[in-house]
């Protein structure tokens, strides 16, 4: 499996907190993620451009990595 990496090429890891760097809207839902979000104990998936997590009320997220950077 490929290194996951945020948007600035910092490797992420199981675990890692992250931060958006942009605001995103939340598909199917009202929410939206403001920029500067930190998001923790993020999980990887078999995908090295997405992430798994749980953020404010929005369980069960899969966020792009290029919207990250780790905190």
């Amino acid at each position: 499996m490929s290194d996951v990496r945020d948007s600035n090429g910092t490797v992420l890891k199981d675990g890692d907190s992250v931060t958006l760097i942009k605001d995103l809207k939340v598909k199917g839902t009202s929410v939206t993620l403001k920029r500067g979000t930190l998001v923790k104990n993020i999980r990887l998936t078999d995908d090295p451009g997405e992430i798994e997590c749980n953020a404010e009320k929005v369980k069960g997220l899969v966020l792009k990595t290029e919207f990250l950077k780790r905190a």
